[in-house]
């Protein structure tokens, strides 16, 4: 097989597993949240976390992930970026309507793109800017329904959307200012993160709900559930540094509404109350077509280019965790 091939395969395999684990998680988390009451969001964000931790000690033991370190400083501000997104998601749902959320949500591609822009000196072709807005355009017809907006939620969203692009940029950046790999870095960060949303989470989640995870009603289900969730967790989070360090933080913010279509679909299979309707199925179509086209306009020449690319970690590139320099920014 070409290297090309084997380059188009592994992207695939990568998109697939992000996208299997990120659908799933969220069927989990709906069925634990709405069923069974456990809306203790950033505490389960903490224990996903520590699930992944104890995955990152038993595949470094076990050989598979090299001993690597990153500047404490480092580390640091990326758990402090990413604490700001989890916690900034999820005061933006509980204080603004569901349409102003998804809109925050949709704002993340032009941000993403600006810090790129801005950050890396990138370069989008007029292809590609619009098959991005083709995609904002189908997303948004899909999800965005009643849109009402307060000062305090407006300030929510507005950090959530910003540590957000922020945490999936640093991402990519430190993958490749480091040339380490998504398993080191996610070795290097799941620990502190686990560490402080677990002090953090239940404090912040009593503010928000005004009730105690400790004083939760645990049954076999909802734990079995919670068990569910932090299994599934560990593939989202590898996965999701995976595809960051494989292509961009933008490119994995367009390609990604593919898992808010399938989680629409899904939702009107397993939830009857979440129909489809002729808005729904329109604005999918959009959405799927301009994936489509983004995929195909930011691999052209010219599609979607930087002039001071960052060093690739070699040892990533040898096993086919990232690409090379030929096509590091190409879907």
């Amino acid at each position: 097989m070409s290297t090309t091939g084997n380059k188009a395969g592994l992207d695939a395999a990568a998109w697939t597993f992000n996208i299997v684990t990120s659908v799933g998680i969220i069927l989990v988390n709906k069925a634990l949240m709405a069923t069974y009451g456990f809306t203790f969001a950033t505490t389960l964000t903490g224990l996903h976390f520590a699930a992944t931790t104890v995955m990152t000690f038993i595949l470094r033991s076990l050989g598979y992930i090299q001993s690597s370190h990153l500047p404490t400083s480092e580390i640091i501000k990326f758990v402090i970026v990413a604490n700001f997104s989890i916690v900034g998601m999820n005061v933006s749902l509980m204080w603004n309507s569901v349409g102003f959320y998804q809109i925050a949500k949709l704002s993340m591609i032009p941000v993403a793109c600006l810090l790129e822009v801005v950050l890396d000196k990138m370069r989008y072709s007029r292809d590609t800017k619009l098959s991005i807005l083709v995609v904002l355009f189908g997303v948004g017809i899909c999800t965005v329904t009643d849109v009402s907006v307060n000062a305090k939620g407006f300030v929510a969203a507005f950090i959530a959307v910003w540590s957000t692009s922020m945490q999936q940029y640093y991402v990519h950046f430190l993958q490749r200012k480091h040339s380490i790999g998504s398993f080191d870095l996610l070795a290097n960060t799941a620990p502190p993160q686990a560490a402080s949303l677990l002090i953090l989470g239940p404090f912040m989640d009593y503010w928000l709900t005004e009730k105690r995870v400790d004083a939760f009603n645990y049954t076999f289900t909802s734990v079995m559930l919670i068990t569910l969730s932090c299994a599934i967790a560990i593939g989202t989070n590898l996965s999701q540094f995976i595809c960051i360090g494989r292509f961009t933080a933008v490119s994995f913010q367009v390609l990604g509404h593919m898992k808010t279509i399938l989680v629409l679909t899904l939702g009107f299979v397993f939830f009857a109350k979440d129909g489809l309707n002729v808005n729904v199925i329109v604005g999918m179509i959009f959405a799927v077509a301009g994936m489509i086209w983004y995929g195909h306009a930011s691999s052209q020449p010219g599609g979607k280019e930087k002039s001071q690319p960052l060093p690739i970690n070699k040892s990533e590139v040898e096993i086919g965790l990232v690409k090379s320099n030929e096509g590091d920014e190409k879907v």
